[in-house]
Order: C-alpha cells, then structure tokens, then sequence
C-alpha cells in the first residue's frame, strides 16, 4: 500500500505532519493487543492504525485501509471491539473519538459515547462493566470514568494517580489492580476507593485465571497468583514493554517498543515471538 503525506492527530491530540513513505510502515507506537475469540487472531491497535495477524502467521497486516489512531483497544467478544483514540483525518470526525465499537473484527466502527470529549489511553472491559482513562478535550484534564451498561452512560471516580495500566479481575468486574508510574493500588469498590499494594515495581498490567501479572519497564516480569497480596518473579519480556495483555486462556501478550509482539504460555516464564514488525 502506498501512503501519502497527511496530517495526522498525534498521542497527544495535536496535529503532525506524515512524511512520505513508499510502503505501510505497519504497526508504529503500539497502544494495545487482543485476540479475538472468533477466530484465534492477533489484533495489534497501534499509533499507525489497527493490525491483524492470523493464527500461525507472524505477518500483521493493516485491517481495511484505515489510519485511525487506536490509542484505547479492548476485545470484549467475539469480533466485537472497544476503541478510543484519534480519527484518520479522511474521515470527519472531531479529534477525540470517545468511545467506539467495532462488531466487524474491526473493520468499521460506530460512536457509542463521548465522541468529541474525551481521549481514553487506558481502556478495559469486562462484560458490560468499561472502565476508561485519558484526556477531557476541553480542559485536556485527565478522566477516569467508569460504565456498567457497556459504554452508553458513565460516571466519575478518582484514580489513585495518573494511570498507566489498569486491570479487571476476571470474576469480579468491582475489583481492579491500576498502576501509575510510581504504585501499584487494589479496588474492591469498583474504584471508589483504593488500597496501596507493595508491588515490586510499577508497570503495565493484566489479570488472568492464573493471577494478576505484572511487566516493569525493564521487561521483568511478576505475577500475583492470589490477589494483590504477594508477588513472585516468574520471567521476562527482552525488552521494554509498549503493551500488554492477555490472550486466551493461559496466554499472555507483550508488544515490545520495536513492534515485535511476544506471547507465553506458561504464565510468563519464557515467551516467542507471535508477530514481527515487518513480517
């Protein structure tokens, strides 16, 4: 595929100019990573638009011919995705997207709330509960808003600090383990209030039926196999880590800054490569 020159919304909202490439650079400043239960596909959002790569294949490869800036990304079913960020600028839409949905593995989306107002760069979901995090476009505040009914109406909470990962357990959509840059915090009361944890260090997080599972900056990684409570060393990542996640069942995925995604299998103690930047 052949991109032009085009003005492209920034992370931050602003706009940037493109320079001219000759081919699809693919996946650049990855946001966020989920499978979709439909058919076992990696999905990478990125800076650059939003990937897929089959099962087995370690090709990501742009889905439609869009470039919208997939800043929050959250698979919630099959082929159904949650989405927030900033709009290719062929398409009409106000710099912020606020919440969008996707029931087509990706290939078109709709507005569900918040269009025009609000940026989430922290996005998670469980059933109908949504929890977002990012950007007021007015004020350009950060905004923690939580949604029982998938999206459509939301309320305020207050975060234990600008957050940089955020995650659901997967019984209880009341119970949350965030980050921020410098402490891990625990929520029984669906973010109403918040306990510090001693965690061994801040990062991005996700939790499975193995446990809550932490990645550091340095690519360390830590699981918690009961709660909050205590925190084991079990491997490492190779690298700094964009994003994280989990997959199905037992898999775990980590988008490292270079655009190469890894996965394990074994609660994190050793990982493969699932997809590369250029194929």
């Amino acid at each position: 595929m052949v991109v032009g020159a085009l003005t492209l919304i920034g992370c931050g909202g602003q706009p940037v100019d493109a320079p001219r490439v000759t081919s699809d650079a693919g996946p650049v400043h990855v946001h966020g990573l989920g499978v979709n239960p439909a058919d076992g596909a990696l999905f990478v959002a990125a800076h650059t638009g939003l990937f897929r790569a089959p099962r087995g294949q370690l090709r990501a490869r742009r889905v439609g011919d869009r470039f919208q800036d997939t800043m929050g990304f959250a698979v919630v079913g099959p082929d159904r995705f949650l989405g927030s960020g900033h709009p290719d600028l062929r398409e009409r839409l106000p710099p912020f997207l606020g919440l969008i949905e996707s029931r087509d593995a990706g290939r078109t989306w709709r507005a569900l709330s918040l269009q025009g107002s609000v940026d989430f760069h922290v996005l998670e979901a469980r059933g109908s509960r949504v929890y977002g995090y990012g950007s007021d476009f007015e004020s350009r505040d950060e905004r923690f808003l939580a949604s029982r009914d998938g999206g459509r109406t939301w309320r305020r909470i207050e975060p234990p600090g600008p957050l940089l990962s955020l995650a659901i357990a997967p019984g209880n959509p009341d119970e949350l383990i965030a980050s921020t840059e410098s402490s891990v915090h625990h929520s029984t009361t669906a973010g109403r209030t918040w306990a510090a944890v001693h965690a061994p260090a801040p990062g991005l997080l996700t939790w499975t039926a193995d446990g809550i599972f932490l990645v550091s900056a340095d690519g360390r990684v830590w699981r918690s196999p009961a709660g909050a409570a205590s925190w084991r060393p079990a491997g490492s990542v190779g690298g700094g880590p964009a994003a994280f996640d989990g997959g199905v069942g037992a898999e775990l995925l980590v988008a490292l800054h270079d655009g190469t995604i890894k996965r394990s299998l074994d609660a994190g103690g050793s990982w493969t490569v699932r997809a590369r930047p250029s194929g």
